[in-house]
């Protein structure tokens, strides 16, 4: 039997043969490709990673959909198709302590 999504996403495949955890997701990285193969947006990551660190002490890790540089400044998004508390607080909790750092949601 295979399990549904909470939220009724399924994952999916891009182009290039990633997973994603949905296909709005996997839609937005074939943009994204697309954008970087015609110079637009540059060094694309997927999933990068953000610790959140109170005191010295690791609280979580919120981990962005995908991650670029765009007119020499790096953009974080995330695709959402429903924002989370727990989402909502750990976006707060990275902006507020990674200067300079906005998450974008598509």
């Amino acid at each position: 039997m295979i399990r549904r999504s909470k939220y009724g996403n399924r994952r999916t495949a891009c182009r290039h043969g990633h997973a994603h955890d949905s296909a709005k997701e996997a839609h937005r990285c074939n943009e994204l490709h697309l954008l970087e193969r015609a110079g637009e947006i540059s060094h694309l990551e997927q999933q990068p990673e953000f610790p959140v660190e109170i005191n010295g002490k690791r609280v979580c890790t919120y981990r962005a959909d995908f991650a670029y540089f765009a007119n020499n400044a790096r953009v974080v998004e995330d695709v959402k198709g429903h924002r989370t508390e727990v989402y909502r607080l750990k976006k707060k909790l990275v902006e507020a302590l990674h200067v300079g750092l906005k998450i974008v949601e598509v």
